[in-house]
């Protein structure tokens, strides 16, 4: 390898920041050459609009991929939850490294957790999904609480819980251990109570298919179970047409016994984002050898789910 810096792209955010940084080290390590950040703003970082309304998937995503395309830079890093379930010929995602943890957290205030939060407590997120989740399990276990839309980065979201505005926010747990600020969590959310966003905590490092080198060295840094699991939860949501307009959850994990992994378990959820109406349905079998096998996988669930119902739940646009 010549030692030309790689360009990589990312979003300007700081947790953009953090985790490119993270795999910017990791891919200088596996190449042996310098890797420089390029920051791009994208739609998704200037809109002041609620997400479901500007489109939800792909707002984070277009511009780094425009770059990509034109050359401005070698290999980008996604959220994974925020790539469109649609992949373009011309690009690849080289490599899932191994996922974060895909947990949602609460932050709230005096360090309560979730079921101490008191009546009437005011939960923050912007989150379809997690509203619909948080809502039906109010209900179902005689909770009184309100979720609130908010929009915003970590400092914000967390400053109307410091300042009193909101009780909670609802964040990902993955964001929060990458910009280090993983001891402000008071409470984690089981994926019993709610499931994560498909492919939640994971990575994408994708860069253009016609780069047959980067693509090799880059593979290095891919996870196996980590894109098998991540593949079964993103062909579900593609099957449930879902868009970021519905509050679709997904994850898949996988079962060892002692060190041997054995069997991946696929759980997926969608609901109405007051947690009236919800259809959840899981499925376990061998973990998937293959790409085919995880997408089969994913759609098989999917065709159950709409089969109970799920279907009458996908129109909802969240307000």
């Amino acid at each position: 390898m010549n030692e030309k810096a790689l360009r990589l792209g990312t979003r300007r955010s700081r947790l953009a920041m953090a985790q490119s940084g993270q795999v910017a080290e990791a891919v200088s390590r596996v190449t042996g050459r310098p890797v420089e950040l390029v920051e791009i703003t994208t739609y998704g970082d200037v809109s002041r609009e609620q997400l479901a309304q500007i489109g939800g998937t792909g707002v984070f995503v277009t511009a780094l991929r425009d770059a990509l395309l034109k050359g401005e830079v070698d290999f980008a890093v996604h959220s994974l939850k925020d790539l469109p379930t649609t992949q373009p010929e011309e690009l690849v995602v080289a490599a899932v490294p191994v996922r974060e943890d895909p947990r949602d957290v609460i932050v709230a205030r005096d360090a309560l957790k979730f079921t101490d939060l008191p009546s009437g407590a005011r939960i923050g997120t912007g989150s379809p999904r997690r509203m619909a989740q948080l809502n039906a399990y109010a209900r179902s276990h005689g909770l009184d609480i309100a979720t609130v839309p908010i929009r915003g980065n970590v400092d914000t979201r967390i400053g109307y819980v410091r300042s009193g505005e909101l009780d909670a926010v609802v964040l990902a747990a993955a964001g929060l251990n990458r910009i280090g600020r993983g001891d402000e969590v008071t409470d984690f959310l089981s994926v019993d109570t709610v499931l994560p966003a498909p492919g939640q905590g994971a990575l994408a490092i994708e860069c253009t298919a016609g780069n047959a080198d980067l693509v090799a060295a880059l593979a290095e840094l891919d996870d196996p179970f980590t894109r098998v699991a991540v593949t079964a939860e993103r062909s579900l949501l593609a099957a449930l047409e879902a868009g970021c307009s519905a509050p679709v959850g997904a994850l898949a994990d996988l079962l060892a016994d002692g060190q041997i992994v054995k069997e991946m378990r696929l759980r997926g959820v969608v609901g109405t984002t007051d947690g009236t109406r919800m259809v959840q349905l899981s499925t376990t079998g061998p973990v998937p050898e293959t790409h085919d096998r995880a997408m089969a996988l994913g759609r098989e669930l999917a065709a159950e789910m709409l089969a109970q119902g799920a279907a009458g739940l996908m129109g909802e646009r969240a307000h």
